[in-house]
């Protein structure tokens, strides 16, 4: 007898938290992968670069997977992929702009060998028993789609990011015919973005940015500094418009930034006026009210070129009184520190500032509640997957659906490694896949874990404390030492007493133990490990991490 077909969705990343969205959907022995995004890491993710999806199940199945579909070309959808890929080769199906920007993620990575087809919105790809209509939708960077997954068992809509802006920069409006005629048609699940869950109403449209904007350039008296996120096409267009209008000429910083433009200014999606676009070291010789610099750095990340502004360390430019420095972003979740350092620092500077919680200089790429039961009403799906958010994003965006009168019953809020089953008989919550975060650091990819994370932790809070000394284990006697070093601990010129009383307990329990028949090196170095922390505990209140190094003779 056959076995029962199976359709499962399986988020990989993107569930109860920002960042890093990647779907599998799997009918029987096929797979599709929906984006392969990654995260930033957050404050106490000490020395890592970047966070990606664990993808073991993926890796594990590779010879099952038909392709990836790529809904828009943010790092958070298109990321994780030189990652992803290192690991096998499938192509990559998207619309012109998010595969012009994979195509270069792909070749800086050396993986240039990776087919990649562009897929215009409208259009229908057959993979498999996987037939993929591609949806326009309306987002902050041109060429975002949503999907439509037609499967023998049922068709399943991914959103992709959206709102409903009816006068987009980009001209690329929100096909309601299209999410509406397939809700008629029925639909058997919907996976909708929940980033903005949270707020009531609509989302605001971009074009009203714009004319912000456009008055921020019309009075600034020096040059115009202005950050966004590299990849928001749509807000740098607006900005590069309005420097035109102004009569100023425009240069590219930072490396994403310079990345973007050029690509998206080759492909035809940011309209450049010949002539405007300039070097940076050409626009550092013009009168600073003919200059315009867009810049990356808007979620104040340490390496970024408007934070190197800021703490004056930027190799080609300085911020000078008479500068106005635009902030078209808000901060994500976490980063709102670090924004606001930069703002107090740029201030310092003589800069004025114009930021997004005073001026109107930021609207969101996503649909607000009204969008998005607007989205539930049209497709009108028989289950539902809220997506793309933290766990609390999720559950209010579940109570949206039972609004809408979707059945409480038919709502999975998931978790990353979830597998949701659909066969012929319903839908249920199947065993889990392996699932998690592989944090990038340097050149290591998940050879950090959580011991380590642990361990940069303790260092973060207390610092860290070794005592070194040369030890024969033949006549157990110390040779040398012990001498103590420390960093992040106490200041050494200051603190003499208790370094003494760390050298004199570590030979004290040396001795101690050899008298009680301990000889091994590495018990002793336990016991003076656990002698001194506990000595340290009581005399300071800090636990520092202490290492004893014995060097044997």
């Amino acid at each position: 007898m056959p076995k029962e077909s199976k359709l499962q969705i399986i988020p990989l990343g993107g569930l109860g938290e920002i960042g890093k969205n990647t779907t599998a959907i799997r009918y029987n022995n096929q797979i599709l992968i929906i984006d392969a995004g990654l995260a930033f890491p957050d404050e106490d993710m000490y020395g890592v670069d970047l966070v990606i999806p664990d993808y073991t199940y993926l890796i594990e199945n590779k010879d099952l997977i038909l392709g990836i579909l790529i809904t828009h070309g943010h790092e958070d959808h298109i990321g994780g992929l030189p990652y992803l890929l290192r690991h096998f080769n499938v192509p990559i199906f998207g619309t012109r702009l998010a595969i012009g920007l994979v195509q270069y993620k792909l070749t800086e990575a050396k993986l240039g060998q990776i087919t990649t087809q562009v897929i215009q919105p409208g259009e229908t790809i057959k993979l498999g028993s996987f037939a993929i209509d591609f949806i326009n939708g309306s987002h902050s960077i041109p060429g975002s789609v949503g999907l439509a997954l037609h499967s023998p068992l049922g068709t399943i809509i991914h959103s992709g990011d959206f709102k409903l802006d009816h006068t987009p920069v980009s001209g690329e409006v929100l096909d309601i015919h299209k999410f509406s005629e397939l809700g008629d048609k029925g639909v058997l699940c919907l996976l909708s973005d929940s980033t903005n869950v949270e707020r009531p109403g609509f989302t605001k449209s971009e074009r009203l940015v714009g004319e912000n904007i456009d008055k921020a350039f019309a009075g600034a008296e020096g040059r115009v500094i202005f950050a966004s996120f590299a990849s928001n096409v749509n807000r740098l267009q607006q900005a590069i418009t309005a420097a035109f209008k102004y009569h100023r000429k425009v240069a590219a910083v930072g490396r994403s930034m310079v990345n973007v433009v050029s690509i998206a200014a080759e492909l035809g999606y940011l309209h450049v006026p010949e002539d405007t676009l300039i070097d940076v070291d050409e626009a550092m010789c013009l009168p600073s009210n003919q200059v315009c610099i867009l810049t990356t750095g808007s979620q104040g990340e340490p390496m970024a070129a408007l934070t190197r502004m800021a703490n004056h360390n930027h190799r080609q430019i300085s911020i000078y009184p008479g500068d106005t420095v635009i902030l078209s972003a808000s901060p994500i979740p976490g980063n709102e520190k670090a924004v606001s350092r930069n703002i107090d620092q740029l201030f310092k500077l003589g800069a004025k500032v114009i930021y997004e919680s005073l001026s109107g200089m930021h609207v969101s790429g996503h649909a607000s509640q009204e969008e998005l039961k607007l989205m539930l009403s049209m497709v009108k799906p028989k289950y539902f997957i809220p997506v793309h958010g933290e766990y609390r994003m999720l559950m209010k965006h579940a109570e949206l659906a039972v609004q809408v009168g979707i059945p409480r019953e038919n709502i999975f809020v998931a978790e990353i490694g979830n597998v949701i089953e659909f066969t012929r008989h319903g839908a249920k919550l199947a065993n889990n896949v392996t699932a998690g975060r592989v944090f990038i650091d340097g050149l290591g990819i998940g050879d950090i874990g959580s011991s380590v994370m642990k361990e940069r932790s303790l260092l973060s809070q207390d610092g860290i404390l070794i005592i070194i000394l040369a030890f024969d284990s033949a006549t157990n006697t110390i040779l040398t030492g012990p001498d103590v070093v420390t960093r992040g601990f106490v200041y050494v010129r200051e603190s003499n007493a208790i370094l003494d009383e760390v050298k004199a307990i570590t030979r004290e329990t040396i001795a101690r133990s050899i008298q009680n028949g301990i000889h091994e090196t590495n018990l002793l170095q336990n016991r003076v490990r656990d002698a001194v922390s506990r000595h340290l505990y009581a005399k300071t209140k800090r636990r520092p991490m202490v290492i004893p190094i014995f060097q044997e003779v």
